[in-house]
Formats: C-alpha cells, sequence, structure tokens
C-alpha cells in the first residue's frame, strides 16, 4: 500500500517501516545561530559602532532604509559566518539571525527586506574617500588604520613590557584586469602584494599594494604610524620588529636605531656572509656524518654591506648541516647579547615569527580577504579592511570568551564550523524572539562559557 503523499511533502527511503518525509514547512530557521556570539563580542568591543563612525554619509536622511552602521554590521557579520560574496546578501537579507545582530527586525518600506542586498552593498564598497555625486558614501583611510591599532591597545588590561611586531607581506592572486595587476615572478602570477603587521593574534595592519614594488615598500611609514600610536597609550613599552629577509632594508632599520624600536629581521646569504661560518659548518658536517642526524653551530660577527649599509650590525648565524648538504641561515639583529644567545634569539624569537603566517592563512582562507576582485584599488581596499575587522572580531571572540574552553587556540574556521553554525528554530513574539537551537549539539558548554564571559565583559 502506497504512503499518501501531500504535494509539499518529499517522501525518501522508509527506516523501520516509517514513512520518512521532508518539507518546507519549519517556519523560520536559521543556520547561524551562534553567530549571537559574535553580536555579544561586538558589544563589548565597540567594533562596528567604531568602525562604522569612519564612513561618511551625506545621502539624504528621509530616503535612507539602510543606515551605514547596518551596511557595516552586515558585511562584517557575514564574513564571519562564511559568506564572501555580496550576492549571498540577497538571501541574508531575510536571515532572523542577521537581522537580531544588525539591531533591525523591518524595514520602513513595505516592499523592503530589513536589511541590505547587494546592490546597496556594492555602492558601499566601490565609495570613495571623499562624497562624489555618485558615491554618497565615503570613507577615512587615516581613521580605520588607527582603529586597528585602538583596538590592539584596548584588549590589554595593562601595558605589557615588550612587544613584538611581525611583518610579512603575501600574494593575493588577481583572474581579472583589476587597477595595480601585475605579475609577480616570484609567486609566478597576477597578483596584489598586501602588507600584514600582526603582534601575536592581533592584526595592527593590512594594506593593500601592488605587486610591482619592493616587498618592504610602505612598511617604514605602517611601522612609524604604529608605533607612534602605541607609545601614545604606552609610553614606556619596548617594541621589537620581527621580519623575514626581505624587510632588512638600510632605511627600515636606521629608523629603528634613531627611534628607540629594536629589530630582528632575516638575513639573505652570499658568499661572504658564507664565509665568516666555514669551520662553524664544517664542525656541523663532521658531526652530522658521525651521528646521522642534523647538526647546527652558531655563530655571531659585526658585519656590513659593501654600500646599502651605513655601518656594522650584529649578525647572528646558524651553520646547519642536514640531509646531506649545508642549510646555513642568518638574521641582523639590533638586540644586544644581554637580550639573549645566539642561538635562543634564533630558534625561541626568531623562528616564532612562523606563527604569522597560520594568522595571514585565517584572513585569506577563513576570512577571504584575498576575495579582490573589484575594479578599483580603493575598493579591493575597503574590501581586505572588512575582511581584516571581522578578523579582529572572531579574535577577540576567542581571546574574551573561549580562553578556557577547547577552542582558545582554534583558527577562525574552526570557531566559525563549531560554534557559530548552529541551526535553531526562531520564534517571534511580541516580548521576545526566542532561538530554539537543536538540542544535540555538541558544543553546549562551550557556548554556555562564552556566553557567560562575554556578558561579564560588556558589564565592565
Amino acid at each position: 500500500m502506497h504512503t499518501e503523499c501531500s504535494a509539499d511533502l518529499f517522501g525518501f527511503t522508509p527506516v523501520e517501516r516509517r514513512a520518512v518525509v521532508a518539507g518546507f514547512d519549519g517556519g523560520q530557521m536559521t543556520s547561524d545561530a551562534g553567530a549571537l556570539l559574535l553580536g555579544a563580542t561586538d558589544r563589548a568591543i565597540r567594533l562596528v559602532d567604531r568602525f562604522a563612525d569612519c564612513f561618511t554619509d551625506s545621502r539624504a536622511a528621509d530616503l535612507i532604509e539602510h543606515a551605514v552602521r547596518t551596511l557595516v554590521g552586515q558585511r562584517i557579520f557575514a564574513l564571519a559566518l562564511g559568506y564572501e560574496d555580496l550576492v549571498d546578501h540577497d538571501e541574508l537579507r531575510h536571515d532572523p539571525t542577521m537581522a537580531v545582530l544588525a539591531g533591525k527586525l523591518s524595514a520602513r518600506r513595505k516592499d523592503c527586506a530589513p536589511l541590505a542586498g547587494k546592490s546597496t552593498l556594492n555602492r558601499l564598497e566601490r565609495g570613495s574617500t571623499e562624497p562624489t555625486r555618485y558615491h554618497r558614501i565615503a570613507w577615512d583611510g587615516a581613521k580605520i588604520e588607527g582603529l586597528f591599532v585602538d583596538l590592539f591597545v584596548e584588549a590589554h588590561q595593562h601595558p605589557p613590557k615588550q612587544i613584538i611586531l611581525d611583518l610579512d607581506a603575501t600574494d593575493d592572486p588577481l583572474h581579472g584586469h583589476q587597477e595595480g595587476r601585475f605579475f609577480h615572478g616570484y609567486y609566478d602570477c597576477y597578483c596584489y602584494l598586501p602588507l600584514y603587521i600582526f603582534c601575536g593574534p592581533h592584526l595592527l595592519a593590512s594594506k593593500l599594494r601592488r605587486a610591482d614594488i619592493d616587498g618592504s615598500a610602505g612598511a617604514l611609514e605602517e611601522t612609524a604610524r604604529i608605533v607612534t600610536r602605541i607609545r601614545a597609550r604606552w609610553p614606556e613599552v619596548r617594541i621589537v620588529l620581527r621580519a623575514d629577509s626581505g624587510f632588512a632594508r638600510e632605511a627600515l632599520m636606521s629608523w629603528c636605531e634613531a627611534n628607540g624600536v629594536d629589530f630582528l629581521f632575516g638575513l639573505a646569504k652570499n658568499q661572504r656572509l658564507a664565509a665568516e661560518i666555514t669551520a662553524e659548518l664544517a664542525a656541523a658536517e663532521e658531526e652530522s656524518q658521525a651521528t646521522g642526524q642534523p647538526a647546527r653551530r652558531f655563530k655571531e660577527f659585526q658585519w656590513s654591506t659593501r654600500d646599502s649599509w651605513s655601518h656594522q650590525r650584529r649578525v647572528i648565524a646558524k651553520a646547519e648541516w642536514t640531509a646531506g648538504e649545508a642549510n646555513p641561515r642568518f638574521v641582523v639583529t639590533s638586540l644586544s647579547p644581554g637580550d639573549g644567545a645566539p642561538q635562543r634569539l634564533y630558534e625561541e624569537t626568531y623562528c616564532a615569527r612562523g606563527d604569522m603566517e597560520n594568522r595571514i592563512k585565517e584572513c585569506q582562507l577563513d576570512l577571504f580577504a584575498d576575495r579582490t576582485s573589484a575594479a578599483t584599488m580603493r575598493a579591493n581596499q575597503l574590501r581586505l579592511w572588512f575582511a581584516s575587522m571581522a578578523y579582529v572580531l572572531l579574535c577577540a571572540l576567542r581571546r574574551i570568551a573561549l580562553q578556557h574552553t577547547q577552542f582558545a587556540k582554534a583558527t577562525c574556521g574552526t570557531i566559525r564550523l563549531k560554534l557559530l553554525k548552529i541551526g535553531a528554530l526562531v520564534r517571534t513574539s511580541v516580548r521576545r524572539i526566542k532561538f530554539a537551537m537543536a538540542s544535540g549539539c555538541p558544543y553546549q558548554r562551550d557556548f554556555a562559557r562564552a556566553h557567560a564571559q562575554l556578558i561579564n565583559a560588556a558589564a565592565r
């Protein structure tokens, strides 16, 4: 006997003599209920409001349906939730979670959704640094850059004695004919070459650059801006710059020496440097052949280039023999012997910069910082900042709410998958909006701990 089926139901293979049917009649639901934690995090650090203050809105106030604060919040929350494209907002504009996060449950016009769709958000991204006839919303780049540093400083309850700023450049592959598009030989593709500056997990700068430049271009200006802003709040803090050999440039090192900033940079190897550690490499080779294991020696010496450096500087060399061949490495530093022996400075301090590459991967792979497909560099820079703000928001969630959970060191992608992507039935009444989340969610305890921490943080 055939089971009677409604036209609105979909039948599937029965299980234990029970019919299996499905239908789109569950009512208002969301797959992003966990994003309420993002809203609580935002209230704790006021990221969206402060980012919106970096924009100037010259639209007619009586004709506006979607305020800048709503538009900015939509973009940041959506990126944090994994929605990389503006076209996604044509569906997200009806999502109850996004409406709650934006603080807007209904539109003034009956024919309009509570939130903005792709066209309105596209006009925001294609805005200018000054209001024009065709771009009524403008943004202030200096304010946005300053906000990253302010959020970093405010993340500390007390001024630290020392901070290490990591600088790095990475490729942002391009697949169209965007402004500033150039072929980069090292990365073997057309790309941008954005500059990132981190302090541990904290993002302080993300600067979009053309690819036809030296990897350190603009690093001095960005460093000077950030150091000045940090020292205005923490005048006694010791600052150390750390980067690979692409940043070991005379201008940047001289600026550091003149402004009381220490540095630890990689140094590209050459024949003159290799000649300084001939004996150490020979000793490492002899030990490696005797033990069958890699061997290394360390040496420090004063060294200068023949013409580009203004004076000699302290160089630390790692003379390593591994896999049957030499593997020498060098760093140049302003740190004194009192700050650490050569081996410690190289292995514990310099090599730790590799963690920054994980943070860049989070920005690009988890938060879509490399989706720079707009025609102009101006619009692509704003896209990069939106992705960067989404990273800062998730980083704040991890720092404030997840320290005592299994997600204390989780990536942004893992946090999204485990804690934010939670299905829920949304019930709206006159007095409240209830998100009835899945009873079988395995991370309920972590969610509860995170919520409690965020409530405490907002109350301070």
